[in-house]
């Protein structure tokens, strides 16, 4: 369970993906323009995950589903992969919920 920040080559913002034990990756952020800012994502994350009403579910045009995590202030925080199911999507918020509050942070090279 671990937080990994990486900075794109081709944007050169930075990202955080969080990772279950198994190495899939439940969680992936949106683009930031600085390290401290993916660390005040990852906070946010550790901070909210245990707030359901912070989950918003969705289902795609293509009947699949996924889930964004929000922060206090509404804006989306990270975003999970698309579901086959529902079922699927639900077990996925209960792993951010589970593995996010103590996974460790590790910053990649860039």
């Amino acid at each position: 369970m671990k937080f990994e920040i990486w900075k794109s080559p081709k944007n050169k913002k930075f990202y955080f993906h969080l990772k279950a034990k198994n190495g899939q990756k439940i969680l992936a952020s949106q683009g930031y323009a600085n390290k401290a800012g993916v660390k005040n994502g990852i906070k946010s994350v550790k901070t909210n995950c245990a707030k359901d009403e912070l989950y918003e579910r969705k289902e795609g045009s293509d009947g699949k589903f996924h889930f964004s995590l929000l922060s206090t202030n509404k804006k989306i925080v990270g975003s999970s992969q698309m579901y086959a199911s529902k079922s699927s999507m639900e077990a996925g918020i209960r792993a951010v919920k589970r593995v996010a509050p103590d996974a460790e942070i590790f910053e990649l090279e860039d």
